[in-house]
């Protein structure tokens, strides 16, 4: 063979973090153990991309992301998460107004009703949506539909998407080539100030920071961090979408013990078992990599009835709900709560009667 064929010349790269056998859906649940332990996994290998300073799984394979009705991710359960969705209802409507708003992903519809009850003249789409509000397209946004709104929604889509420049480059052609698109997605800075390794999943293929969008637009109107520091959003010129250059001077600062803690024995009897409150996306990777690392999980708590009587995917654990649970544990044990910005909310709805460990101030 002599020169004719060409082969791709692979981008350099930074690895920063490398796991193996995580559950490719985090959030799906399983009716039994067996199914739950035998679930399709995949494997991570986090990069920095050097040319384009974006970070994302470099192992992920798109073709084992299949959803279905399993899928359970609703947080709208909880009153703090409501509030969160109205604090950025008052961010889009301020930032694009009341009229002509897409939101695309709108999942199970729980936050383009919220904006519809406000007053927003608003529109779903989401070919995964099983409600019947006629207002929601169970299908893409495309350009085919020859709807061009003064705002697109991008509410935890984008980390989902193995290209991530291309899908908003597909939303603004959609769009008639403009419109204003306020994005959220979890916080990258925020998972590596916190050493929160229970927050790189395997359907997460990227992990943004507010810089790599600021390079990604010519005009961010606005930015900012929600829920905690948790999430970060940006609201920006979709006509202004562009392949992002990396900033040496902000490079990604990936801290060296970003797994101390999850090797870490409990700070009472290293031979004790936890109990696990949250059985969403944290729970589901905190049990099985402490599960991993020889600890034995007692009980996992969750409110979603969704989630009550399912197994968590690879750990096989069953997830029950606080009434199920919390009459048999002694007054005053440890109870490791997934999320801090729900602290209060378990502290008042178990009594204030346990010791709480809120696993990203630990």
């Amino acid at each position: 063979m002599t020169g004719d064929v060409m082969t791709a010349v692979a981008e350099p790269v930074e690895v920063l973090y490398e796991i193996e056998q995580l559950p490719v859906f985090q959030n799906r649940m399983y009716d039994s153990e067996s199914a739950a332990i035998n679930c399709p996994k995949g494997d991570i290998r986090l990069i920095e991309n050097l040319k384009t300073g974006l970070v994302y799984n470099q192992a992920f394979r798109p073709e084992l992301m299949q959803y279905d009705d399993h899928y359970q991710n609703e947080q709208a359960v909880s009153p703090l998460f409501q509030a969160h969705l109205e604090s950025v209802m008052q961010i889009v409507a301020s930032a694009m107004g009341r009229r002509s708003i897409v939101e695309v992903g709108c999942g199970k519809g729980f936050f383009l009703e919220m904006m519809l009850a406000d007053g927003f003249d608003a529109l779903g789409f989401d070919p995964t949506y099983e409600g019947d509000n006629p207002l929601v397209t169970k299908q893409y946004f495309s350009s085919e539909l020859g709807i061009n709104a003064d705002g697109l929604v991008l509410r935890h889509v984008l980390e989902h998407v193995q290209d991530p420049v291309g899908f908003l480059k597909q939303l603004r052609d959609a769009n008639g080539g403009s419109g204003k698109i306020y994005i959220e997605v979890p916080c990258f800075d925020w998972i590596c100030e916190q050493r929160a390794w229970f927050d790189v999943f395997y359907e997460h293929v990227n992990y943004f920071r507010i810089s790599d969008f600021h390079r990604m637009f010519n005009v961010v109107y606005e930015s900012g961090r929600l829920f905690g520091d948790q999430y970060l959003y940006v609201v920006a010129d979709l006509a202004g979408i562009k392949q992002p250059e990396i900033d040496v001077e902000k490079r990604v600062r990936f801290p060296g013990d970003f797994t101390t803690q999850l090797t870490k024995k409990t700070k009472e009897d290293p031979n004790s078992e936890l109990i696990v409150w949250g059985g969403a996306s944290k729970g589901v990777i905190f049990s099985l990599l402490k599960q991993r690392a020889g600890q034995k999980i007692r009980a996992v708590i969750d409110i979603n009835p969704a989630k009550q009587k399912k197994y968590l995917p690879a750990s096989g654990l069953l997830v029950e709900a606080p009434g199920a649970v919390l009459p048999n544990v002694q007054v005053g044990a440890k109870i490791y709560v997934m999320n801090s910005n729900y602290l209060q909310e378990i502290k008042d709805m178990s009594g204030n009667k346990f010791a709480y460990v809120s696993i990203d101030r630990e």
